[in-house]
């Protein structure tokens, strides 16, 4: 039972993938919990991810290359990762602290922190998998990544040395392997990585959506209102909704993405959180063309059977979370997907979404700086689906005092200095 005059043991902000795992690890473990959101569960960025679960992606966007690129980066059309110039220059101290985190060691630093967390991922996902029935909805088919240059290739041998150093399993495959595997690729291949035991989500709405289900079922209570406000004290926190709602609890975890600045006194205000942009294209004809998600290095994107056709889904756009959709990221995704597929015609959808990304490319996870009563738990990029899972478990471990399963402390919403 909460504690006195609470409503709630815990109140999660925002019913995305992190969200709602937070939410069912919670109520399953005893706690009662409210989560808020305005919009339906698992339709935002969730939704339009490359829907990979990725325990391999332990490399991040930060990379020394970057520095060398930066001026194709801000001009080429060809390239899967741009930046909006005028939006580093309003947010110069993001994009030093991104810069920075680019250098060699930082990046072996950040890697290893990424495969700790990763390695936990599963332990934290399935569990949450069985509890919701969602069985049918994931896919155990492997996962290949392919190189359509001997240079792309090579620049990235520090990369799969840093995956094997963190205990990532992967063959590499000859062009003819690949094809072996992927008869329909277009594109030249010079080399593929095989991540053998990978899996991939069909429908990722859907199994937030039958999460939600479960929640419910044990006890649990969606509200779909915004929480725009909490003010912690030493018994518990009070969260006020935009309909001027005032709702007690024991906890808060703000799990809010992209969106996590905008609650008022939950010390997240003063977080470098930025995003990254991610877009989609589907054609709902061609779900049969790859038996596996494909990631084409060199693009920057990956191509996954979905439940509704062949998604195209990646590259990464660092601009404001406001401005308009970037037409020429879709004319991209279409451009690359028929050079990778041949002529597929026009995309049956499009979609742009929003990675919540920290510029040292590691999630917040653990209590606020403004108190021990909010924890934060966003920043994910583009894993918030593979680690979704182990996130949720970690926040219930701290909303019940207990020391996380999984070692937090490079999460740390601390390791900003006074921010956090």
């Amino acid at each position: 039972m909460p504690a006195s005059n609470n409503d709630y043991d815990l109140i999660v902000v925002g019913a995305g993938i992190v969200g709602m795992s937070t939410a069912l690890w919670a109520q399953k473990e005893g706690l009662n919990v409210l989560i808020c959101d305005p919009n339906p569960p698992g339709s935002g960025t969730t939704y339009g991810s490359a829907c990979t679960i990725a325990t391999y992606a332990c490399i991040p966007v930060n990379n020394p290359s970057i520095f060398a690129s930066l001026p194709h980066l801000l001009t080429s059309r060809e390239s899967p990762l741009s930046f909006n110039l005028s939006y580093g220059l309003k947010n110069p101290r993001w994009m030093l602290s991104f810069l920075n985190n680019c250098r060699a060691n930082k990046v072996r630093h950040i890697s290893e922190a990424l495969g700790q967390i990763l390695s936990c991922a599963d332990a934290g996902l399935d569990p949450l998998i069985a509890e919701a029935k969602a069985d049918d909805l994931m896919v155990s088919n492997d996962c290949l990544y392919v190189w359509s240059s001997r240079s792309g290739f090579e620049s990235a041998r520090d990369g799969n040395a840093m995956r094997r150093a963190q205990g990532v399993e992967f063959e590499e495959l000859s062009p003819d392997e690949v094809h072996q595997l992927e008869p329909n690729l277009q594109i030249p291949i010079h080399r593929g990585l095989h991540f053998k035991g990978a899996r991939h989500v069909i429908n990722p709405q859907e199994l937030v959506a039958r999460m939600q289900n479960r929640f419910e079922v044990l006890g649990g209570t969606y509200l779909p209102q915004s929480v725009v406000r909490c003010q912690p004290d030493d018994k518990g926190v009070t969260a006020c909704t935009s309909d001027g709602t005032q709702i007690r609890a024991g906890h808060l975890a703000l799990t809010a993405g992209a969106r996590s600045r905008e609650i008022k006194g939950s010390g997240a205000e003063s977080l470098p959180l930025g995003t990254e942009r991610g877009y989609h294209i589907l054609y709902r004809k061609y779900g049969g063309h790859v038996s596996r998600p494909v990631g084409w290095a060199e693009a920057g994107f990956y191509a996954t059977p979905m439940a509704h056709g062949l998604r195209i889904a990646g590259t990464v756009e660092i601009n404001a979370i406001d401005a308009p959709p970037n037409g020429k990221r879709i004319a991209y995704l279409q451009r690359k997907s028929h050079e990778m597929f041949g002529p597929l015609g026009k995309p049956d959808d499009t979609w742009l979404g929003h990675r919540p990304t920290m510029p040292d490319a590691l999630p917040v996870i653990g209590y606020s700086g403004a108190s021990n009563r909010v924890i934060l738990a966003f920043g994910h990029q583009h894993i918030g689906l593979t680690l979704g899972g182990v996130t949720g478990k970690i926040v219930t471990d701290l909303a019940k005092g207990h020391t996380p399963h999984c070692d937090i402390t490079n999460f740390a919403p601390q390791r900003f200095g006074h921010l956090g």
